[in-house]
């Protein structure tokens, strides 16, 4: 019996507390933090990067503009240096083949988990009215370019309405056809 959507939110957010500890809004784990704690697939040896800083280079690219492996590492080698000390990258950038190996081995799965329980435990502050409730919102898209063999990625996202966050995300074998 596959898990109801509720089941799978409650977890989310029982995982947002094991993800990101802190107690009050101004503790709560940075998204660097949270991604410094994900499974790292990259062999000991020979590491010179801590996941987070590269999963933060990667964000702030892509939120920069760039659309593929060689614009991040363009922007990477473009950056200045106290970005670099921000993003707790050393002088030395990361070329695009790292990227690409980093990203391709990466487990998409624990990757929404995390960033969705950081955003969840961001969302929900803990000074905000006890018994007030929050309105959900649940939508499936089928990511553009994304088709091979024939089938296309289909994701279900669920958005707190108030903040407009989406705090869970899964992949879904196909998309659901309305009557």
């Amino acid at each position: 019996m596959q898990p109801s959507l509720i089941s799978v939110l409650t977890r989310q957010f029982e995982d947002a507390a094991a993800l990101c500890p802190p107690t009050d809004s101004s503790e709560l784990a940075t998204l660097a933090e949270v991604s410094d704690r994900l499974p790292d697939p990259r062999r000991v040896r020979g590491r010179r990067y801590r996941l987070g800083s590269l999963l933060g280079l990667c964000l702030v690219a892509v939120l920069g503009g760039a659309r593929s492996l060689a614009q991040i590492a363009r922007l990477a080698a473009d950056l200045a240096p106290e970005v670099h000390d921000q993003l707790g990258l050393n002088r030395a950038t990361p070329n695009a083949s790292t990227l690409g190996r980093l990203l391709a081995r990466l487990d998409g799965d624990t990757v929404d988990n995390a960033v969705g329980a950081w955003l969840a435990r961001r969302a929900t502050d803990p000074v905000d009215e006890p018994g007030r409730l929050t309105g959900l919102a649940v939508d499936g898209k089928t990511v553009r370019g994304s088709r091979t063999d024939g089938h296309a990625v289909h994701l279900l996202a669920a958005a707190l309405h108030d903040s407009h966050t989406v705090i869970a995300q899964r992949q879904v074998a196909a998309k659901i056809r309305q009557l």
